[in-house]
């Protein structure tokens, strides 16, 4: 023993650290080296690609991305998508949870069944387009907002684990206060809920934030395109050009001057470009945690754990 801590203690302690410091270092580096690479002019990233700083500094990429009317109205889409179906959704599977982690609520097996078969079944893309144009909402703002207001039945069971722990004596002594099922949620669930509120925000957040789908195959005006569609669309134009010139090879002059214009020339290039959209979304992401991370922890251990 040595300071109290035997030796075997101290070698899993560092062994952890070094691990961690290596899982941390591989999460975080293809991030920094999205913001290097599109933080360099396109002509020198020819050259080769930069691993830690650039070595010819430029906004210019990111100046092009912030100016394009399009990109800030996908960004429009995207951010008041993700506030709305966010705030609505969690308000409302928290009710839902509510109803459902009642004991004198008539139907529980039922709604139990129908939960958990949703789990793990659905109805399939083609469904879900009929239904969708059926129900009005293809190529409609809406189709973002309405199909996303409930957030699935895993977040039920983690709502309910955690409802279930508050002590039935705090909604006894409210109901002898005369309070009805709207103010014991309002006035003792949420209270007692935000840590596991604030970390369901965070997943739902970030998980509506990312969707591509829903644009992909439910619009297709150019009005009603989110960021991270058009981000893959941008990646995605520029690797069929790739590819076709790869085919043609450089005997062909037409595809040659095609992909030179596509790539583009000077400070700014499809490749900067791709890198500057790509930084630039995941920011509004980012500087959420910091916000969220008291209550993330806790809030997780909650909706894990009963008592």
């Amino acid at each position: 023993m040595v300071g109290g801590r035997s030796w075997g203690d101290r070698i899993f302690s560092a062994s952890n650290v070094i691990i961690m410091v290596i899982v941390m270092l591989l999460t975080l580096y293809p991030f920094w080296f999205s913001i290097v690479n599109s933080l360099n002019t396109g002509d020198d990233l020819v050259r080769g690609p930069i691993f830690m700083w650039p070595r010819e500094f430029t906004w210019a990429s990111w100046q092009s991305v912030m100016a394009d009317p399009g990109m800030l109205e996908a960004a429009w889409i995207s951010g008041s998508r993700t506030v709305i179906v966010t705030v609505v959704s969690i308000m409302y599977t928290a009710m839902f949870t509510y109803a459902f982690s009642r004991p004198y609520l008539k139907g529980k097996v039922w709604y139990a069944a129908i939960g958990f078969t949703s789990m793990y079944f659905s109805g399939g893309l083609i469904p879900s387009f009929m239904l969708m144009n059926w129900l009005g909402l293809y190529d409609s703002y809406w189709v973002y907002i309405l199909p996303g207001l409930f957030l699935g039945f895993w977040n039920v069971i983690i709502f309910n684990a955690n409802f279930k722990a508050i002590p039935d004596a705090l909604f006894e002594s409210a109901k002898m206060d005369g309070a009805n099922e709207f103010t014991m949620f309002f006035r003792i669930v949420v209270p007692l809920s935000k840590p596991v509120l604030a970390a369901l925000s965070v997943f739902t957040a970030v998980g509506v934030w990312n969707d591509y789908g829903t644009t992909l195959y439910f619009t297709q005006s150019p009005h009603l395109q989110t960021l991270q569609y058009l981000i893959l669309k941008l990646i995605q134009s520029t690797d069929a050009i790739e590819q076709m010139a790869n085919i043609a090879g450089a005997n062909n002059p037409a595809v040659a001057e095609l992909y030179s214009r596509a790539q583009g020339q000077g400070e700014v290039t499809a490749k900067t470009l791709q890198l500057a959209a790509m930084v630039i979304s995941s920011i509004p992401m980012i500087m959420m945690y910091p916000f969220a991370q008291k209550f993330f922890l806790k809030g997780v251990l909650l909706g894990s754990l009963k008592g």
